[in-house]
């Protein structure tokens, strides 16, 4: 029997029961092609990466998506109105889980491609590398920055503002920090079973607790007041825009999945954890927004954790808190890694214990904290920043680029058959589709904030005010 049919008779769905048979140095032979070509190699001499199996792979991918997003998403609906608002979600989520099949079946038919940068090159060379691979950087640091403004939101409500909010975010980047800089998503797998029962419980209990109050908790609370309840609504192009992007970017961290992919044992198995993650994605987000909007309306807090009244936020900010810093944590973790290996792939230094290879970890890790630091204290409105990254990162990261790759493998079907030529072309709707949502919502986005500096919604980047309305401080 050969040493790759003995492991495969082995495998079993317990990430921690499985081990690869490791002979010396290499887990297995390369008789499969394309594992001699992945960036991580099976091996017992130094620092084996490749560690995760598709259960655990999909809570990863279930805490990097359902994180940030489930908690601006009942605002969005506000501008687009409940049948709007779902279909968004529903839309959007459809195509970001396609999106993210193309990136992942492209990135294992296609040797040493480690992220959406490498796959990049494969389309347009170094250029169009270092082009997504700055966006891919950009995107995950203002996701992480999302994350560490979550979490001084929270620090702030559990508190009632006793502190000034820069120093609850300084020690949130701290905590983010420390935890995104073990090494691998195998030793972090726990911390995303936390993170995600954590904000999956808190949203929850404002989803109940909304649902027994006579009026929204930020709502006048004598008098008639307009709920904002709207079954179809009729936005500016401004604020659809920033709906809409916010909405999109809520499911459109799936260039995330490929680090991920690469510490997997068995990468072609990307699918069941893709699908398993998305299902429960979609339908927590359509249930839980649609029913935080139908009783807050337009009073719904941002993050929404806060809607149900100061008792309720102090409860689900101190259930959610863990699960807002595992976010932020698996994002600064994704940026870092992407980083790390771009500065010492193709060196031993990338899988040995080396100064040189603990040097540059922690300095990635480090250096993208500060910066993700700085970028949440500059634009202080949760909805805002999270609708920002979607418009101008994810927008072509998870739309045009995947169409642009599915072309580049697809290019014998735009002579083929009917069939085979009406796929092609709808494919071609993609990256047009990306550059659409990419000026329209930054422009939108941008045209928002400028508007809340000038009206007072945001007082001055690094402010000490209470950014979770929990006092009048």
């Amino acid at each position: 029997m050969s040493l790759r049919t003995a492991s495969t008779n082995n495998h079993s769905s317990d990430d921690e029961k499985v081990q690869p048979n490791y002979g010396t140095g290499v887990a297995e032979p390369y008789e499969d092609p394309m594992e001699e070509n992945e960036v991580f190699k099976k091996t017992k001499e130094g620092v084996d990466f490749r560690t995760v199996g598709w259960p655990r792979a999909s809570v990863i991918f279930l805490k990097v998506i359902f994180a940030t997003g489930v908690l601006s998403i009942p605002s969005a609906m506000y501008s687009l109105g409940a049948l709007g608002g779902a279909l968004s979600v529903v839309g959007w989520g459809a195509l970001n889980t396609y999106t993210a099949v193309v990136q992942g079946d492209f990135r294992n038919s296609h040797p040493g491609c480690h992220s959406i940068a490498d796959m990049a090159a494969v389309l347009g060379g170094n250029v169009l590398k270092e082009i997504v691979g700055a966006l891919f950087l950009i995107a995950y640091v203002l996701c992480a920055g999302s994350g560490i403004l979550g979490v001084s939101i929270g620090l702030n409500a559990l508190s009632s503002h006793a502190a000034c909010t820069v120093w609850w975010a300084f020690i949130a980047t701290i905590v983010v920090a420390a935890t995104a800089s073990v090494r691998k998503f195998h030793q972090i797998g726990w911390l995303t079973w936390a993170g995600f029962i954590s904000i999956f419980l808190a949203v929850f209990i404002v989803v109940v607790a909304v649902t027994t109050l006579d009026r929204p908790a930020a709502a006048p609370q004598t008098g008639d007041f307009d709920l904002g309840y709207h079954i179809i609504g009729h936005p500016t192009f401004i604020a659809g825009m920033t709906a809409s992007a916010t909405i999109f970017v809520s499911s459109a961290g799936t260039s995330a999945f490929l680090p991920v992919i690469s510490e997997m044992r068995q990468p072609k198995d990307f699918r069941k954890a893709l699908f398993t993650c998305m299902a429960i994605v979609q339908a927590a987000y359509l249930s839980f927004a649609l029913v935080v909007y139908k009783w807050c309306g337009q009073w719904v807090a941002s993050p929404s954790l806060g809607s149900a009244g100061p008792t309720i936020k102090k409860v689900s900010y101190g259930i959610g808190l863990i699960g807002l810093i595992v976010s932020a944590t698996l994002y600064l973790h994704v940026a870092a890694k992407y980083l790390f290996v771009r500065i010492l792939r193709n060196s031993p230094h990338l899988q040995q214990n080396t100064m040189v290879h603990w040097g540059t970890w922690l300095g990635c890790t480090i250096g993208l904290s500060s910066i993700s630091f700085i970028l949440a204290e500059a634009i202080p409105i949760f909805n805002y920043l999270i609708a920002l990254t979607g418009s101008v990162c994810f927008a072509p990261l998870a739309i045009a680029l995947p169409g642009c790759l599915w072309l580049y493998d697809h290019g014998s079907y735009r002579t083929g058959s009917i069939g085979q030529k009406a796929i092609y072309y709808a494919h071609c709707i993609l990256p047009p589709l990306g550059a659409f949502l990419c000026v329209g919502g930054t422009y939108a986005t941008v045209q928002l904030i400028i508007d809340a500096y000038a009206n007072g919604l945001i007082g001055s980047a690094f402010s000490c005010a209470d950014n979770s309305n929990s006092s009048g401080h």
